[in-house]
């Protein structure tokens, strides 16, 4: 899957400086990380550029170099957060999968949860408190359509799946998980993952299968 979210992306959102050296590309990386904690720890409206700064061990122009604002940086932060998670469905869907639908959706299921659990508070911030402009609900759209594609085909062809609406289903159940992983593992009163995992992947193949 190839995710285009910096072609065509507004030029006050994108990084300002491509680094080519392994010394800038270090420095950038320590930014996002720094503004991945203090996103967390502060929230997005008093995460501000000095604090991320501050963190990250680089004067405020410095920061200024590889980013024109504290929204560039934290829609880097959205983008790469959710190319993983797209990566790492394709993934699966393109490997070898188990036989049984029910282990099928266990398989993203817990990609999906693992993902979640990755900082929740961050998450959280990223994709509840923050602005999110149109360059990146776009490419958040594209990359859905292409997970909802993909796991259409899968249903379709799936011996175990009796629904009749695959078109349909597949948008369900991407829907489902994505919904459902956010508000109880993501949330501020995170559920036990076992336990989640277990009903969720029971109740989705219960509604393919029957």
């Amino acid at each position: 899957m190839v995710l285009a979210f910096q072609e065509g992306a507004s030029t006050q959102l994108q990084p300002r400086k491509q680094p080519r050296q392994d010394r800038a590309d270090a420095t950038r990386r320590r930014i996002l990380d720094a503004a991945a904690h203090v996103f967390a720890d502060f929230g997005y409206a008093a995460g501000t550029t000095n604090r991320i700064a501050e963190q990250a061990g680089v004067s405020i122009g410095s920061l200024y170099q590889y980013f024109p604002n504290k929204d560039s940086i934290l829609v880097e932060l959205m983008t790469v957060h959710t190319e993983e998670g797209f990566a790492l469905v394709h993934r699966h869907l393109t490997a070898g999968l188990p036989d049984s639908i029910e282990d099928t959706l266990r398989v993203f299921v817990r990609a999906a949860i693992d993902n979640h659990r990755d900082n929740p508070r961050l998450h959280r911030v990223l994709f509840e408190e923050a602005p999110r402009p149109p360059e990146f609900l776009a490419m958040l759209h594209q990359s859905e359509d292409a997970v909802i594609t993909a796991a259409e085909a899968l249903l379709a062809k799936h011996p175990d799946v009796r629904v009749t609406e695959t078109a349909m289903a597949a948008r369900m159940v991407v829907a489902t998980i994505e919904s459902l992983v956010h508000r109880l593992v993501a949330g501020p009163r995170p559920v036990e993952p076992g336990p989640f995992e277990d009903q969720l992947v029971d109740m989705l193949t219960r509604y393919l299968t029957n």
